[in-house]
């Protein structure tokens, strides 16, 4: 089963895919694309991971998302990917648009080909007004365009807000 959970900042996306992935019995390995660049950063990284469970394996990778879900990817094993908004944003920064290219397609063909249960968290920034600056426009564009093509390899796309499951595509 491939998930896609979105949600606004503190809307329980990723305590709701952390309790699917215990819930789901198998074992676990929890994919964060999350880097360390300021104390705020820091303290967010360490808040999640004080939340999970101490035998989940943690696979940091910031940019190349799709190597890591090939590697960790089996039939009877849960991989939880928190954020893809924060994923973006690291390959967005990189102004290089063939490196994004690249590593968008890949981690399309890596959803559509995993076996095991894939738990994918990403902010929803669709929702306000169209941003000012062109690198924050393109961001939203690139969201809205990745979330789209998940949510068609997906077989549950789930929308979070107050730490409550709205299902727009599958069943809990």
């Amino acid at each position: 089963m491939r998930s896609l959970i979105l949600g606004g900042a503190r809307s329980g996306k990723s305590a709701l895919a952390e309790r699917w992935a215990t819930a789901s019995g198998l074992d676990v390995v929890y994919i964060a694309t999350a880097e360390r660049r300021d104390g705020e950063m820091d303290a967010r990284i360490d808040t999640h991971r004080a939340r999970r469970p101490a035998h989940w394996g943690c696979i940091e990778t910031p940019l190349a998302l799709a190597d890591a879900l090939r590697t960790h990817d089996r039939a009877h094993r849960c991989v939880l990917v928190d954020c893809l908004t924060l994923w973006l944003s690291n390959l967005l920064a990189l102004d290089d648009a063939q490196r994004y290219a690249y590593e968008r397609d890949a981690l399309l063909d890596a959803v559509a080909t995993a076996r095991g249960e894939l738990l994918l968290v990403s902010n929803e920034v669709g929702l306000g007004i169209v941003p000012m600056g062109e690198l924050t426009r393109r961001f939203v564009d690139e969201a809205g365009r990745l979330h789209q093509a998940l949510g068609d390899r997906c077989e549950r796309v789930v929308f979070t807000a107050a730490g409550l499951p709205l299902f727009l595509k599958g069943t809990a």
